[in-house]
C-alpha cells in the first residue's frame, strides 16, 4: 500500500501509480457518501468487490452490489452513496490526463 486515508466517509488506500494513472480501494461506511463532483482531467473505472449502493452520476442515479463496473467519463458528475449494512469497497482505477 502506498497511501492511505482517513475519511468521514471511509477511507481509501492507494494500491499502484504511475504517472497516467492510480489504483485505490476505496471503503464507504453504511450510511455514507462520497460529495458530488467531476474531474477536467482524468476518468474512473470504478469495480465494486463488496457492499450495495447506489452512483449517481450526470444526475441518474443506479443501483450497484459486487460486481458492478462503473465508467466515469472524463468531466461526468458523480457519487457513491453506501445504503447496506457493511462497508461498500470498490477498486477505482483513474486515467489522467497528461500534456495540454
Amino acid at each position: 500500500m502506498l497511501e492511505r486515508s482517513e475519511r468521514p466517509w471511509g477511507r481509501y488506500e492507494v494500491l499502484q501509480e504511475g504517472a497516467t494513472y492510480k489504483v485505490k480501494s476505496i471503503h464507504v461506511l453504511p450510511g455514507k457518501r462520497l460529495s458530488y463532483q467531476k474531474h477536467t482531467k482524468r476518468s474512473e473505472h470504478w469495480y465494486v468487490t463488496d457492499g450495495v449502493g447506489e452512483v449517481t452520476l450526470n444526475g441518474k442515479i443506479e443501483k450497484v452490489t459486487r460486481g458492478s463496473i462503473v465508467e466515469i467519463p472524463q468531466g461526468a458528475l458523480h457519487r457513491i452513496s453506501n445504503t447496506g449494512t457493511v462497508e461498500l469497497i470498490f477498486i477505482r482505477s483513474e486515467e489522467r490526463r497528461v500534456g495540454k
